[in-house]
């Protein structure tokens, strides 16, 4: 049986994550669970699933869910501190890494020096610190298998190939709710318009992050440092129907690729089960009723944050972790109709800009980066991006 930590329990993956647990109670058991304000739906998850030690985002909320688990033997901790004993316990095997956002770089890390094994779903871990990270996890021996169904196809399209064949890698891209529009129409996009994805159910920011392409550009720096190929050789394909994941070309012509329905459910299985496979109750992908595989180029006009995230890799060093937390900032403030939608692109771009960026050496390089980067993007919202 794997014994298992979910960072981000309350969180779309996370959810997911512990429903395949439920499905496959032999398999799995729960030892630990983070998460962040949502102290009804965590004390669900303890109720039903029994973890040894949980964690929340504050000595306030921590409090109130220990009221509420009045009677069930759990550990209660808070803060940062929390998330790396909940990363850590002894007895686990595997941690899915699946908080949003950079909040997730040092619990990840600290679990992947305590000789765990990572599913991960926090791509900001790889872009905020790629280098360091799998460093790391090559000095600790332990496996990191990608849960992004992006990154997850191109694991599986890699498998049994020698990496000296590999030609390209393409990650596709639904192209989020406004690939189609015309770039009048981007001036009067709402937050309730870009959280309305039209083939994947996520949490809030990662769906802007589709919404502006920012996502796939995320990827982009991931699969640099999960699969060690220069961007050079990693593209980007618009695929409307989310049916193909990704693909793998190799210098033969062939070219590999893993196609499923659009539900995260598989690639979560397959980094909790890898190498085995375990009997998803998955409705099976019925390519006739599809008909047809569309594929077309991002158009950099209606997503200029994908080329931003090419930059931020190009520049290198502390600049994808200044990016990441810029755009962290800037989806925050249109969410709360503090920013248009276009005004996201332009608050990154002016951070990364205005950055000294320097070489990569510690975490706290990135840490502080990353700081750096929403004070500057925070302080140029408030002035109205002056």
């Amino acid at each position: 049986m794997k014994k298992i930590a979910v960072l981000g329990s309350t969180g779309s993956i996370g959810v997911s994550t512990l429903e395949i647990v439920k499905a496959f109670p032999d398999c799995y058991q729960v030892i630990a669970l983070t998460a962040g304000n949502n102290i009804n739906l965590l004390q669900k998850q303890v109720e039903l699933f029994r973890p040894r030690i949980v964690s929340v985002v504050s000595e306030v909320a921590a409090q109130t869910l220990s009221q509420q688990l009045k009677g069930i033997d759990v550990q209660i901790c808070c803060g940062v501190e929390g998330m790396i004993r909940c990363a850590t316990v002894p007895e686990t095997d595997m941690v899915v890494a699946a908080v949003v956002g950079a909040a997730g770089l040092v619990p990840t890390l600290a679990a992947i020096k305590s000789g765990k094994d990572i599913a991960l779903a926090n791509k900001e871990t790889l872009v905020t610190a790629g280098s360091l990270i799998m460093a790391e996890v090559a000095r600790q021996k332990v496996n990191l298998i990608p849960v992004d169904s992006e990154h997850s196809a191109i694991f599986q399209s890699l498998a049994g190939h020698r990496r000296e064949d590999v030609q390209r890698l393409l990650l596709t891209a639904s192209g989020g709710p406004f690939r189609c529009h015309g770039l009048a129409q981007f001036e009067s996009i709402t937050p309730a318009d870009a959280l309305a994805h039209p083939n994947w159910d996520m949490g809030r920011k990662i769906s802007i992050d589709s919404a502006t392409m920012m996502n796939k550009g995320l990827e982009v720096i991931e699969a640099r440092w999960l699969f060690d190929f220069p961007a050079a050789i990693i593209d980007v394909l618009i695929h409307p129907e989310s049916i193909i994941h990704s693909l793998v070309e190799y210098h033969d012509g062939a070219v590999m690729a893993q196609l499923g329905i659009p539900d995260m459910k598989t690639p979560i299985a397959y980094a909790l089960s890898w190498p085995e496979r375990l009997p998803l109750a998955q409705q099976p992908l019925d390519l006739c009723k599809m008909g047809q595989l569309s594929f077309s180029e991002p158009d950099p006009e209606r997503f200029p944050c994908l080329q931003l995230a090419y930059d931020a890799l190009a520049m290198g060093g502390t600049v994808p972790a200044v990016m990441n937390a810029a755009n962290e900032i800037a989806v925050d403030a249109f969410l709360n109709n503090r920013l248009s939608f276009l005004e996201i692109s332009q608050v990154i771009e002016k951070v990364m800009y205005q950055h000294r960026g320097e070489d990569l050496t510690t975490v706290e390089q990135a840490l502080h980066a990353d700081l750096w980067g929403r004070h500057k993007a925070q302080e140029l919202i408030n002035g109205g991006l002056a």
